[in-house]
């Protein structure tokens, strides 16, 4: 009998107490082939190949804001990418790959990795489906990584994670999908899963919406006028009378574009984005230049 996603977890971990692969595994070609993976991403990332356009809808980034959408496809200035950051990013692809050599290794079935999708002319590349499941697999920190854990990733959904697997499975045909998550901080492992058309489930509401009407949206509002308002309210910063940016807005490149006289200040465990200071922070301020900080 084939395995399924619902024992995922208990596998890998298994996996690593014993080292030992399922016994159906060649495990010296999925070393090989984990190898290969991880060049190939090396060749991505410096590849002499001049970088894409990244001024597109794509199915990766369909579940994002209506403004930030609008903010991508017509060039609006935005801050730099970080070095440091480009480094989590690739961080997080070793991680996948890690996470899918793992899951084979335990025994369980890996297909369409990186297989082409499209939806009403938007495309995009999926991560893959394990055990005939359309799966997302990410890395998150401790924080994000509850979302996975506890199911709710559904009613907060900052990164447009749900849309963006709803629109592989429309192209798939498929109506169960998942993400196996990982917290980079600690390790723990978990494998969300959502099916599409369970009428039953709390969360079908957030997810009955066809895919196709949000792609036919964001195709028809990114050829108009810059949509208004936030695409996160600010929210108070504890009792000063400050007003914070959202976790979507602050880590959103068009912050300044949305708050130009947003302010940073910087705390032990991160920075801080005010668009509204009541009570000066007996912190240190960062000066936000016209490039972005």
């Amino acid at each position: 009998m084939s395995k399924t996603t619902d024992s995922l977890i208990e596998d890998i971990y298994k996996l690593m107490e014993s080292k030992d692969a399922d016994p159906l595994v060649d495990v010296e070609a999925e070393i090989e082939r984990f190898g290969e993976s991880v060049k190939a991403l090396m060749r991505t990332e410096f590849g002499r190949e001049k970088r894409q356009d990244k001024r597109t809808l794509r199915l990766s980034n369909i579940g994002r804001t209506d403004r930030f959408l609008w903010n991508v496809v017509n060039g609006t200035d935005k801050e730099e990418i970080e070095p440091h950051t480009y480094v989590k990013f690739m961080y997080g692809h070793l991680i996948e790959e890690m996470l899918l050599f793992l899951t084979r290794m335990s025994g369980h079935t890996v297909t369409d990795e990186q297989k082409v999708c499209s939806v009403n002319g938007i495309k995009g590349h999926m991560d893959c489906s394990i055990d005939g499941v359309v799966t997302d697999v990410k890395s998150a920190s401790s924080y994000g990584f509850k979302k996975f854990k506890d199911g709710s990733l559904a009613y907060d959904d900052s990164f447009g994670y749900v849309d963006q697997i709803k629109a592989y499975a429309h192209s798939c045909g498929e109506t169960e999908v998942g993400w196996l998550a990982m917290d980079k901080a600690n390790g723990h492992l978990t494998f969300l899963k959502y099916d599409l058309l369970d009428k039953e489930a709390p969360v079908y509401e957030k997810l009955k919406q066809p895919i196709t009407d949000r792609v036919d949206h964001i195709k028809a509002l990114v050829l108009g006028d810059e949509p208004v308002g936030y695409c996160h309210e600010p929210v108070p910063d504890g009792k000063s009378g400050n007003m914070k940016l959202a976790i979507g807005c602050s880590y959103c490149q068009f912050k300044q574009h949305c708050y130009p006289n947003l302010r940073m200040f910087t705390y032990s465990y991160g920075p801080k984005y005010l668009c509204k200071v009541v009570k000066e922070p007996k912190v240190q301020e960062v000066q936000l230049d016209e490039e972005g900080f």
